[in-house]
């Protein structure tokens, strides 16, 4: 009895010790740099800016990583996107206000850093078939040669969507900075050379509620349960990129 015991009580300590895997997604910085959850913005300026950090942390050691693919997906408060959430999209509203950077944080070293990253990222409003949604896509990698390893437990910086303040205000301005609006970081594959097209999926949160932000407090959007999770194969994010 006092074998089984000990055996209970060793696996119990296991279990407990094990890393949470998982999605994190704040403004202005990663999860483990306080990054926060909500933004407040009173939409009376052009100047300056807020960005959305996606990092992610590993349930298992994973060797020559060479890739990421991030999916986040948003929904606003109003029955159609705002034009002040139109992006990347030739003739939107804010056009030029949306930019893709990878992140590197104090706790949350760069999932590829140091070594060169390549990014590319996408914009689909609609991509639901909903006139009040939105996608956002990135994949970010470095070459065969450069692959890294990385370890389960650690918070990783991947990506940074910087949203620029331009527009707001004055003539011309873009209507609906005001409307509340829910993202959520809803799923992230990384591959290495040897397990390509397949690799390895996070679709949950880190934490509990860490996979999503709200803007405007994001009141009206029954945020996060308003964008269940959509995996994005790999066929359709890299024709974006054709």
């Amino acid at each position: 009895m006092k074998k089984a015991f000990l055996s209970c009580a060793l696996l119990l300590a296991i279990a407990t010790a094990a890393p949470a895997a998982g999605l994190n997604l704040a403004w202005n910085n990663c999860a483990g740099d306080a990054g926060v959850q909500n933004i407040a913005f009173a939409c009376d300026t052009n100047t300056g800016n807020r960005s959305l950090v996606c990092s992610i942390v590993l349930g298992r050691d994973i060797p020559d990583l060479v890739q990421s693919e991030l999916v986040v997906d948003l929904v606003s408060a109003s029955a159609t996107l705002p034009d002040w959430w139109g992006f990347l999209t030739a003739g939107s509203c804010r056009q030029v206000s949306l930019f893709l950077f990878d992140h590197e944080g104090t706790n949350c070293p760069g999932l590829f850093a140091p070594s060169a990253v390549g990014a590319s990222g996408a914009y689909q409003p609609g991509k639901h078939g909903l006139p009040n949604e939105a996608r956002l896509l990135s994949v970010h990698g470095v070459l065969w040669a450069d692959a890294v390893t990385r370890f389960a437990g650690q918070e990783y910086g991947v990506a940074r969507w910087t949203i620029m303040n331009t527009k707001t205000v004055g003539t011309p301005s873009c209507t609906g900075c005001q409307t509340p609006v829910c993202l959520v970081f809803n799923s992230a594959r990384f591959t290495t050379p040897t397990d390509t097209p397949v690799g390895t999926f996070l679709t949950g949160a880190a934490n509990p509620g860490s996979n999503f932000v709200t803007w405007q407090g994001g009141a009206g959007t029954n945020c996060p349960a308003a964008t269940p999770a959509r995996n994005a194969t790999w066929g359709s994010v890299k024709s974006l990129y054709r």
